[in-house]
């Protein structure tokens, strides 16, 4: 059965799988022949230079008058591929992509237009994927406002017993990384996501029940299995709404919910930590009962809240929809000139085989594997133990459950203004190297204090330690950038998480049991392990996708015109395999 497509244009029609070769005459409108359309894309004097409005939030917040058209009337179409009668017929969406409907390569819209859709869509989409995202938040990490209390000595557990915890939860989470990939990919993000939500939901309220060593490291291993793939997940969800200029800001506000919900724990497990005694039963377990009902509700809730994509937003109990047709044609043609290969597979496309191995192969992405399972080690031990660390330094429970709010705040705070400099500066590699710059004086003062230091001393480095300025947004957005294409894109972001995963799986082992209370010991490995990410492997990372850029251009530049169209229409290249495509560094 044909694919409905829309009144002025005739349905694409696709070669190969994978590649982005197109027939020409795919492109073609009713009525009209090839070489018509030619020049009608060529008359496209009205389109804007992506490198002359793009936005910034540093323009935005310092420089308003730049981001502010003296005619928000006037056409804000980006100029891209599909504007090129060359190039265009090798970049056509595949004859199956969900939104083809509204694909128009001639459509144009206004700035006023795209800013309010822009935040339309905030609105819509990006608060219910915040939402959904505080949910994973609460219940993988209120394991840790548990352990403010005598949550261990009540299941007979030793803080060795702890790690091993964190261990299985971390070993679990990476296991399930691909294969909850590859399931998402089949159902749908819109139907998998809220699945997931309210599986784990019911493994956290679960743990009310908990009776040792045993329960604890099952429903550690159960929530882990659940919430592996949700992160990468839902990052490409958004992908399908957002550009690559507009996703960075956005996944940055998306982890400051991390923190913004920390701090909402912190709270809840204050007021729920009074429960202590009430049916006979210790305030950690109503922490988890009610938390994991808080986060079933907002499971249940993300269902009639996801749509597949901005052209199926209709549905039974929203008969109308989130967006009018010409709403929708902005969304998909603008995402498309951003980044053609979005159309290249539909939304209920699994990944077959060759390319899940493709992308696990694709070694120019290895650098920043590595970088995300070193650069967090330093900072891991220190915000996983806090609790604990405030406890033994003589702060009490429910005093110890608010002071962890400070550095919580101070991280939304460093977060956004890292994500500045790197959009300021155009900038990742050194930018992302600053969490691991700002960590390292702290390690070293908390390793240098004397074995009985004042509290408020050790609270005050603790503190600043864990306000470091969080770059994982900026990483994940990296890795996905340099992904190149869909199918390549939600494997290699799923790679990303598992080695950041398996980051967790070695920093729970180095505070360890023996070297309580002070871990003077783990905190010198995390000297070591801080000062090899600032000399070693940042620069090293930049200086790669430096030459790798430099050994395309040579190559592309000294291409001809015709000699770029054959390859590109023979070219078997996908992704960042392409000669035409640069690594973000």
């Amino acid at each position: 059965m044909s694919i409905p497509v829309s009144t002025t244009r005739e349905q694409p029609t696709s070669t190969a799988d994978g590649d982005f070769s197109r027939s020409v005459s795919s492109l073609s409108f009713v009525g009209k022949k090839s070489s018509s359309l030619s020049a009608d894309v060529a008359k496209n004097e009205d389109l804007v230079n992506e490198e002359e409005e793009q936005f910034t939030w540093t323009k935005a917040i310092f420089r308003r008058k730049q981001t502010t058209p003296a005619d928000l009337d006037a056409i804000a179409t980006r100029r891209s591929a599909f504007d090129d009668p060359e190039l265009a017929p090798h970049y056509l969406p595949k004859k199956d992509y969900e939104n083809l409907h509204r694909f128009d390569p001639t459509a144009r819209w206004t700035y006023r237009e795209e800013r309010a859709l822009v935040r339309k869509m905030d609105w819509k989409i990006m608060i219910m994927a915040a939402i959904g995202f505080s949910a994973l938040n609460l219940d993988r990490s209120n394991i840790n406002q548990a352990n403010s209390t005598t949550f261990l000595s009540d299941l007979g557990l030793t803080t060795n017993d702890f790690n091993l915890g964190n261990t299985v939860f971390k070993l679990a989470f990476l296991c399930a990384e691909l294969p909850s990939q590859l399931v998402s990919k089949r159902v749908g993000p819109d139907r998998w996501i809220p699945t997931q939500i309210c599986l784990w939901s019911f493994v956290t309220l679960s743990q009310f029940w908990l009776t040792g060593r045993t329960s604890f490291l099952v429903c550690r291993a159960l929530i882990g299995v659940l919430q592996g793939g949700f992160i990468p997940d839902l990052i490409l969800y958004l992908s399908y709404f957002y550009t690559k200029t507009e996703l960075p800001i956005r996944l940055a506000f998306f982890w400051m919910s991390t923190n913004f919900c920390s701090i909402i724990a912190s709270f809840i497990a204050y007021g729920t930590l009074h429960l202590n005694g009430v049916a006979d039963k210790a305030g950690w377990r109503w922490l988890f009962m009610i938390e994991g009902l808080l986060t079933l509700l907002i499971g249940f809730f993300t269902f009639f809240q996801m749509p597949p994509s901005p052209t199926q937003t209709k549905t039974w109990f929203r008969p109308n929809g989130w967006f009018t047709e010409r709403e929708e044609v902005i969304i998909v043609n603008r995402v498309l000139r951003d980044d053609p290969s979005k159309g290249d597979m539909h939304n209920r496309e699994g990944l077959t085989l060759h390319r899940l191995w493709t992308a696990m192969c694709d070694y120019d992405l290895w650098p920043v594997y590595i970088l995300g399972l070193m650069f967090g080690i330093p900072s891991a031990p220190p915000a996983t133990y806090l609790t604990l660390l405030l406890r033994n330094i003589g702060f009490n429970t429910f005093n110890t459950n608010l002071l962890t709010i400070p550095s919580q705040a101070l991280g939304i705070v460093t977060m956004f203004l890292i994500t500045l400099v790197s959009e300021y500066v155009d900038e990742r590699s050194i930018v992302s190297m600053m969490e691991d710059l700002w960590t390292l004086p702290f390690l070293v003062a908390l390793y240098a204090l004397p074995d009985n230091p004042n509290p408020w001393v050790f609270f005050a480095l603790v503190t600043g330690l864990l306000s470091y300025p969080y770059t994982h947004p900026i990483q994940v957005g990296w890795c996905s950038r340099n992904a190149g294409a869909v199918a390549s894109r939600t494997v290699n972001a799923s790679l990303y998480n598992m080695f950041v995963q398996a980051s967790g799986i070695i920093s729970a082992q180095i505070y360890v049991a023996s070297d309580a209370p002070r871990y003077q010991r783990g905190n010198k490995i995390l000297i070591i392990i801080c000062c090899v990410n600032i000399c070693v492997l940042y620069p090293a990372t930049k200086a790669y996708y430096v030459w790798r850029n430099r050994q395309r251009a040579k190559i592309w530049d000294a291409m001809t015109s015709e000699e770029r169209g054959h390859y590109l229409s023979t070219t078997t290249d996908v992704g960042n395999r392409r000669l035409d495509f640069r690594f973000a560094h």
